[in-house]
């Protein structure tokens, strides 16, 4: 036993002065009111790191494929809000922004595999035990959820634009989100992708301690995203593809000069810096 586990086993064994007055029931119940510790919260998240990384080629990918399309519907959201308050009202992007978050609900509810939630939960078991073959079905994670990702991004693109089933106000909201986002250089959209993979990261670490306030949790930081006119990697993709079905971008254009810099900056903020500073606090009491 290391001295960091003897010293918190000693912790829980030792009541504290307040507690010597409490019943065995009341001090069971200061135990589950307590909150997770860091390391705890590491042991979660690399528990399901480990499950991802063990599970079928084809099982990653259809799930990936339903949270491109899940996903999407925070562009969906957004429009409509945009589309019934006008583009007069004073505070619409902040009331539009929280249209953003229903996809990411859904997505991360529904635990459907979302590249930007992958920076953090698979990378912790490569930091633990970085191994080649770690390293291996980490990237082939990786790959299949990416692809799988911007494949249902494509597919909601194209019913949104050529389906026929929005309204003609809402598919203009979408068309004209989507420029905007057009009009931000690679240079920009990588610097803003790096907040948004760092929020994505911290809803992943916080969620095991929400305690039935997950919801919440999703909807303060993915709104804060939009809000702040952040970049998000495969919600972005499909207001990107919007446009490359739509006839105004070529799909060549759409990842070398869109996409990319985002999903190198959601991967900087995710796991450059979310994950290395998860593992760094709780290494030393492992």
């Amino acid at each position: 036993m290391s001295d960091e586990k003897a010293k918190r086993e000693s912790r829980e064994q030792t009541p504290s002065p307040s507690e010597k007055s409490l019943t065995s029931k009341e001090r069971d119940t200061v135990a589950e009111n307590s909150s997770l510790s860091s390391l705890t919260v590491y042991s979660i998240i690399l528990r399901e790191g480990e499950e991802e990384l063990e599970r079928p080629k084809i099982s990653l990918w259809w799930s990936g494929v339903a949270a491109g399309l899940g996903i999407s519907t925070s562009v969906l959201a957004e429009s409509i809000i945009h589309a019934n308050l006008g583009p007069d009202h004073p505070y619409l992007t902040l009331i539009a922004s929280l249209g953003y978050s229903f996809g990411f609900v859904l997505v991360i509810l529904s635990r459907l595999q979302l590249f930007t939630e992958n920076t953090i939960t698979v990378v912790l078991p490569v930091l633990a035990q970085p191994t080649r073959n770690g390293f291996y079905c980490s990237a082939r994670l990786w790959g299949i959820v990416l692809a799988a990702n911007l494949c249902g991004t494509f597919i909601t693109a194209a019913i949104f634009v050529h389906g026929g089933i929005l309204p003609a106000d809402t598919l203009t909201a979408i068309l004209e989100i989507s420029r905007h986002l057009a009009t931000l250089t690679p240079a920009e959209t990588l610097l803003r992708g790096i907040p948004s993979g760092f929020f994505i990261a911290a809803i992943v670490w916080m969620l095991p301690s929400a305690k039935r306030s997950e919801v919440l949790v999703i909807v303060m930081f993915t709104w804060l995203i939009a809000a702040g006119d952040f970049t998000h990697v495969i919600a972005g993709a499909n207001e990107i593809f919007a446009l490359v079905v739509n006839g105004e971008m070529t799909i060549f254009t759409a990842l070398l000069y869109h996409i990319s810099p985002v999903l190198i900056g959601n991967i900087i903020g995710g796991t450059g810096l979310f994950a290395m500073l998860a593992y760094g606090q709780v290494q030393e009491e492992m």
